[in-house]
């Protein structure tokens, strides 16, 4: 049974990823590199610190280059802000009475700074901070504080934080909330891998405090039906979204629907918390099952139902909820162009058809 809970900070409570995209990106271009895109610091960026900074900066010591980064990211951490569910998932610890504690790399000031704002100090029994290799420091957190490692859990976002849960003896979960992708994440192979903490927190109170094992966490479980859409506006572009729990890759909006509600409803209000839009004209295209994707993050039954449809109004406002990384309207000759997830390039292909055969007759 978890009693214990050791959270890392940056990508697990708060996301910080776009001021230290920023602030390391400004350390490439003082050291003459060319900055990273997001895409491929995420796939680049690695702890401890001095990894990542040898294989790209080898040539300036570690005291400028920090000099660098704390220039920038000291200008930049206003943008900081807590995740989705972040708090909520505090405040069940707390209400449960689950020890809880911080292991992070984020320097003292910043964190006290981000604290402010946030209050996440006021749930957390001890955090440590200025921490390098966590790895150095996970046995010292367990031996001050009389924590067993059977009964105490990690929670992270990197391979560095399941490689440190394993150097711990502690159970070990992975958030698809900060900056490894969901490849590396496996790589490292945590007990469990969830999609953010409300997720882990409806786990947790399923399984007793029990930490189900990532490999049959989908065990049991009969197939889920779900909707999604291909959305056009007015110019006939389709709306394509980029997700964690998709390995990254590009697909639609939709999700499961609930008891007692018809599918179009669920499509309705589906995409509507999903992308802040209203649709009309909703068009069913085909149904596919969906087993045991590998770009799924977890072992999963879907039988996709798949509309077409047309979005309300002509100045379209596309809010993303915190499932959406990025979104882009395409024509389907361009949207094909996109690393797409498999169901999504099914679904286009059938749409491409249905239009072929409407317009020969």
């Amino acid at each position: 049974m978890i009693r214990n809970i050791i959270f890392d900070w940056s990508g697990t409570l708060v996301d910080d990823l776009p001021a230290v995209l920023k602030a390391s990106n400004y350390v490439l271009t003082q050291s003459g590199r060319p900055a990273m895109s997001l895409d491929k610091f995420r796939a680049e960026f690695q702890l401890p610190f001095a990894k990542f900074y040898d294989r790209h900066t080898p040539d300036v010591s570690m005291d400028q280059l920090e000099a660098w980064f704390h220039e920038e990211f000291s200008q930049s951490q206003s943008s900081v802000v807590e995740l989705p569910h972040a708090r909520k998932f505090l405040e069940f610890c707390r209400a449960r009475k689950i020890r809880t504690f911080l292991l992070s790399t984020v320097h003292g000031d910043y964190f006290a700074t981000q604290c402010q704002v946030t209050g996440f100090d006021a749930f957390l029994d001890k955090p440590y901070t200025d921490v390098w290799d966590k790895r150095e420091k996970i046995h010292d957190i367990l031996r001050d504080n009389n924590l067993k490692p059977d009964e105490t859990l990690f929670i992270g976002d990197m391979e560095h934080d399941i490689e440190t849960a394993k150097h711990g003896g502690v159970h070990s979960c992975a958030v698809l909330t900060g900056y490894n992708t969901l490849d590396q994440l496996r790589a490292a192979k945590p007990d469990l891998i969830v999609e953010h903490l409300d997720e882990l927190k409806r786990a947790l109170e399923k399984n007793n405090f029990c930490l189900p094992s990532v490999q049959n966490s989908g065990e049991g479980e009969p197939p889920l039906a779900t909707v999604g859409a291909l959305i056009f506006n007015a110019r006939n572009e389709a709306l394509m979204i980029r997700t964690h729990k998709w390995s990254g890759k590009w697909g639609i909006p939709g999700g499961k629907i609930k008891r007692g509600e018809t599918a179009l409803a669920a499509l309705r209000r589906e995409i509507l918390e999903e992308t802040n839009l209203k649709i009309t004209e909703i068009e069913f295209v085909i149904v596919q099952d969906c087993i045991s994707s590998k770009e799924f993050y977890r072992d999963a039954h879907f039988v996709l139902l798949n509309y077409v449809c047309r979005a309300v109004g002509k100045k379209l406002n596309v809010i993303l909820n915190e499932e959406g990384r990025e979104f882009k309207w395409l024509k389907l000759a361009d949207a094909k162009k996109l690393k797409l997830n498999k169901p999504t390039k099914i679904l286009i292909e059938a749409v491409e058809k249905k239009r072929k055969t409407k317009s020969r007759k």
